[in-house]
C-alpha cells in the first residue's frame, strides 16, 4: 500500500489519495460545528469507510452532537477536561482517562463541562444506512442535546444548527497543541 498525500484544506491537513498516512492532531484538518464545538475525523472525503475516528473539542455546556442511539458500537476516551455523559436518560461526570464504551442501541452524547474545553477521543464502527434513532429525551433538551419530536432522520435532527465548516475553532489557541 503506498503512502497517502495529504493536502491542506484551508484548516489543515487531510489525505486527499489512498493509502496510509501520518498526521498530527495539530496539523490536521478540523471542522467547526459551531454549538457543537469542533473535531477532527483525520480522514479526507470521503470519510474512512469503516472505522470513524474523531478528535473532538467542546467546552463547557456543548454537546459533541444531537442525544442517539445506532445499532453500530461506539467508544469514547475523555483526554482531558471535563464531560458530562447523557447515558440511558442518566447523567454522569466524566474525567480525564475516563472510557465510556457504548454497545449498540445505547441511547447517550458527551456534553462538555467543567472550567475549559474538554478534548475527547471517538470511535465507532460505520455501516452505510445504519439506523440512527433520536428519542426525545428531557434530560439532553435541558443540555440543548435532544429533539422535540423523535425521528430517525439525521436531516431532521440537526436541522436547527448550522453545518460544519471546515476551520479551526475560536479558542484553537488555548488547546495543549497550540
Amino acid at each position: 500500500m503506498a503512502e497517502a498525500q495529504l493536502g491542506d484544506s484551508g484548516s489543515g491537513l487531510g489525505p486527499v489519495s489512498e493509502g496510509w498516512f501520518v498526521v498530527n492532531a495539530s496539523e490536521a484538518r478540523w471542522l467547526d460545528e459551531g454549538p457543537m464545538g469542533a473535531f477532527t475525523p483525520f480522514a479526507g472525503e470521503p470519510r474512512f469507510p469503516r472505522i470513524g475516528i474523531n478528535l473532538a473539542v467542546i467546552t463547557p455546556g456543548q454537546p459533541s452532537s444531537m442525544y442517539h442511539g445506532e445499532d453500530e458500537q461506539e467508544d469514547f476516551l475523555v483526554l482531558s477536561g471535563e464531560c458530562l455523559l447523557l447515558v440511558e436518560g442518566e447523567e454522569r461526570r466524566l474525567h480525564a482517562w475516563d472510557f465510556f464504551h457504548c454497545a449498540p442501541n445505547t441511547e447517550h452524547i458527551v456534553v462538555g463541562a467543567g472550567e475549559g474545553p474538554s478534548i475527547v477521543l471517538m470511535t465507532g464502527t460505520r455501516r452505510p444506512g445504519r439506523p440512527i434513532h433520536y428519542p426525545v429525551s428531557d434530560l439532553a433538551r435541558r443540555h440543548r442535546a435532544g429533539v422535540e419530536v423523535a425521528t430517525t432522520s439525521p436531516p431532521e435532527a440537526y436541522a436547527g444548527y448550522p453545518d460544519e465548516r471546515i476551520q479551526r475553532p475560536p479558542y484553537w489557541d488555548s488547546l495543549p497543541w497550540a
